[in-house]
């Protein structure tokens, strides 16, 4: 196979594998893959089994999966090969959006909803870059206290505990798995605090902790996220942070 790397790059080329029982779908993946100088070489396969062959037989830096195929689907192959020695990364490149949830679960990379897009395509050659060479910082950040006043008693309530946030005005409400409480902060502050921990803005009313997310629902006239048995609504302009922030690695510390 031919090697699409430009001067300068070969260190920053990646070896990757693509796997969809759709013949027109593979050619125009492996075409767009080939139109990116930081991809090498591609091995392709049209079903899961034939791809877990593939990966056992070659190693490759990614693996871009559909995942629905015949026989091993995308979800158990992503399993399967995370028993490697050295995993490739794993994206996921489907037309159903409600695997999303899973996806993450299995700990995809990125999640690309088809129609394929070249820039969409390109970031994801970039997400798995910086995975594979970029630093790691294992420091966790401190949880944070929050005082919230239960009657007439003062008491202290945890990030780690907040699932969700709902704004009030000038107040925002903290729920927990068992209470809420009022505090006297602007949502918009806490964002700007807890951004970098896992919390991400779905609504100008709701700011949510990503692990909390049982389950997504992006389509339709009302988008909603079901965290911790609740329903949250999330706005248009939000749907793209929501589907980026779902395929992001965990955050070490909450």
């Amino acid at each position: 196979m031919t090697a699409r790397v430009e001067a300068g790059e070969s260190t920053r080329a990646i070896d990757v594998l693509i796997a969809d029982d759709e013949r027109r779908v593979l050619d125009e993946l492996e075409s767009l893959l080939r139109g990116d100088p930081r991809v090498r070489e591609i091995l392709r396969a049209a079903t899961g089994s034939e791809a877990l062959r593939l990966l056992a037989e070659h190693e490759v830096d990614a693996a871009f999966l559909d995942i629905h195929m015949p026989g091993l689907s995308g979800f158990d192959l992503a399993r399967a090969v995370s028993r490697f020695a050295e995993p490739p990364a794993i994206v996921f490149v489907t037309a159903d959006e409600a695997g999303a949830i899973e996806a993450f679960d299995v700990q995809a990379v990125d999640f690309i909803l088809k129609p394929i897009r070249r820039e969409r395509l390109r970031r994801a050659v970039g997400r798995i870059l910086a995975l594979r060479d970029g630093p790691v910082d294992t420091e966790e950040p401190p949880d944070e206290s929050i005082p919230v006043r239960v009657g007439n008693t003062l008491r202290v309530v945890h990030r780690s505990e907040v699932h969700w946030v709902q704004a009030q005005g000038d107040y925002s409400r903290l729920v927990t798995a068992t209470e809420s409480h009022l505090v006297r902060e602007p949502i918009s502050e806490l964002e700007q605090r807890w951004q970098g921990v896992g919390f991400i803005r779905v609504h100008r009313s709701y700011l949510v902790l990503r692990d909390a997310i049982t389950a997504v629902k992006l389509v339709g006239a009302h988008p909603t996220l079901t965290v911790a048995g609740e329903e949250v609504p999330v706005s248009r302009r939000s749907i793209p942070i929501v589907r980026e922030a779902m395929l992001r690695p965990r955050e070490g510390g909450r």
